[in-house]
């Protein structure tokens, strides 16, 4: 589990042991690729790209252990395009349809999983609107809007194979956000292929702001949103509040990813004003970026 998670959200792996699992901080001084990075950064707080590795890792050198991405890879977002399929029948029920889809990233495989069956219907003349499609990232951790499309790794060790996609870089380790689920290096091959042909729209939002848009949630809507849900909810939000300005009418789609209800601590800190807006740094992404085209320059080359 991300070292930053494990900290942040202790009744999640509390849960996880609940059920029998061992849940240990990731780097951790279990794996060569963890006991690597902590040896260069001691309080490395840890990232998804790390933690795939240790677990990848883990997996090789034991022959009882399987390993499943739950996210990023192609065949992952098939999987998910079960969202789509069920959104599909529930619009039909409503008699609607969407203008506007609405869902956050880390990997992409939620988002694709929801936008996709409506992108199958619109290229192929089945949609009876032309709608559009709209991926919300974290400042802190901005593969579409702030990465490049690159070859790279998914994983942090260099373990997976390379992919195409939009990355910042399989060294970048993001600040400690509460939407843990958005902190990955890079986004989906498919997906990423999607936003490089302008098939779909990208936005970034801090974290203060997507919890200014859970907490108005909450109290509209009586759910309380996980952290990377809410990011999707904060570009539905905005939306609906220029259509309102502009005297358009439209149909908004947004997918909630997850209940909030083990990001308390989250919660009480953006209530207590301790919540900080991390916006990455231009600089920070170009020295990820530059280290990665140089370990590549003939596929990554200008």
């Amino acid at each position: 589990m991300v070292k930053i998670s494990y900290q942040q959200k202790p009744y999640r792996r509390t849960m996880m042991q609940l059920y029998g699992a061992d849940v240990h901080p990731s780097p951790s001084p279990r794996t060569e690729v963890g006991r690597r990075i902590l040896k260069e950064h001691p309080e490395s707080t840890g990232s998804l790209g790390i933690a795939i590795s240790e677990a990848v890792e883990e997996c090789l050198h034991s022959e009882n252990t399987k390993y499943s991405l739950g996210s990023v890879l192609n065949h992952v977002l098939m999987h998910q395009t079960v969202i789509g399929q069920e959104a599909l029948e529930q619009m039909a029920i409503a008699e609607d349809y969407p203008d506007h889809i609405f869902g956050c990233v880390g990997g992409g495989s939620s988002f694709a999983g929801l936008a996709e069956p409506f992108y199958y219907e619109k290229i192929t003349g089945k949609a009876p609107k032309d709608v559009q499609f709209t991926a919300v990232e974290s400042t802190a951790c901005p593969s579409i809007t702030g990465g490049e499309y690159l070859y790279d790794h998914g994983d942090t060790g260099r373990i997976i194979p390379l992919v195409l996609m939009y990355t910042l870089g399989h060294d970048f380790v993001p600040d400690p956000i509460h939407a843990g689920g958005l902190r990955y290096h890079g986004m989906a091959p498919s997906l990423s292929l999607m936003a490089k042909a302008g098939a779909i729209n990208s936005v970034a939002y801090n974290q203060v702001e997507t919890f200014d848009a859970a907490s108005l949630f909450a109290k509209t809507e009586g759910i309380v949103p996980a952290p990377e849900a809410a990011h999707g909810i904060k570009a539905a939000v905005d939306e609906a509040n220029r259509c309102r300005e502009t005297g358009e009418e439209k149909t908004i789609l947004f997918l909630l990813t997850g209940h909030g209800h083990f990001d308390m601590a989250s919660y009480e800190a953006y209530l207590s004003g301790k919540l900080q807006p991390y916006e990455l740094p231009r600089q920070k992404i170009q020295e990820s970026l530059t280290r990665l085209k140089n370990m590549y320059p003939t596929i990554n080359g200008e």
